[in-house]
């Protein structure tokens, strides 16, 4: 498994690649966010640090997960139950903070690509729900085989909830995946969106609707 270092400091970055190149996981070491969103391209797993020099680690994994669905694990000494919280509603596949027993990072690596094997399915970044294909890695939606075009913000709220497919999304991780933070982005523009998309879509039954809580793609 070729893995993806996102992380400045070298000491933190020696020890990490030295452990994994010695279970046999490649490591490409970045300092940056920036050189992170051009890399990942080529690994199976990021690992990614939140305190970069250029560009904050929470951005980088907002920026990750428009552009793919690698595996993302934060490696970071923010530990605060608010950036825990959404590190993980922004994508994040675990958290875990320094310092931390290179054991357990295993461990952890392991069950996240586990796990992002066991989710793909068939096609690798393809969800199909009934006749309604969304291909995340692509950004395109076809609906009965005719391809529909979609806004960039309302195929990323089909992108999120298609990464739970028949699972409750809440309406605060839908605005903090899409608009970056939940403190920040306008309830309403998410319900005008998806008024557009359930109309484009044709499909009244696929898109429901939890009051009170989110939303649902599929039964």
């Amino acid at each position: 498994m070729r893995v993806l270092l996102v992380e400045d400091d070298d000491g933190v970055a020696g020890a990490v690649s030295e452990v994994l190149g010695a279970h046999g996981h490649p490591v490409e070491r970045v300092t940056r966010g920036a050189d992170a969103l051009i890399r990942h391209r080529d690994a199976d797993l990021v690992l990614l640090d939140l305190g970069l020099p250029d560009i904050d680690g929470l951005d980088v994994l907002r920026r990750l997960r428009k552009l793919a669905q690698t595996p993302v694990v934060v490696l970071t000494a923010r530990g605060d139950e608010r950036t825990v919280v959404r590190g993980l509603r922004l994508g994040a596949d675990d958290y875990l903070v320094k310092p931390v027993r290179m054991i357990e990072l295993l461990a952890r690596i392991e069950a996240v690509t586990r796990r992002a094997v066991a989710s793909a399915g068939g096609r690798p970044g393809v969800v199909e729900v009934e006749d309604v294909s969304i291909d995340l890695g692509a950004r395109r939606v076809a609906v009965a085989g005719t391809a529909i075009e979609l806004t960039t913000k309302e195929f990323d709220i089909m992108a999120v909830l298609a990464r739970h497919p028949g699972a409750a999304v809440s309406r605060q991780q839908l605005l903090d995946e899409v608009w970056g933070d939940a403190y920040l982005a306008v309830s309403r523009s998410l319900d005008v969106h998806l008024a557009q998309l359930r109309a484009k879509l044709g499909r009244p039954g696929l898109l429901h609707t939890i009051r009170g809580f989110g939303f649902r793609l599929g039964t």
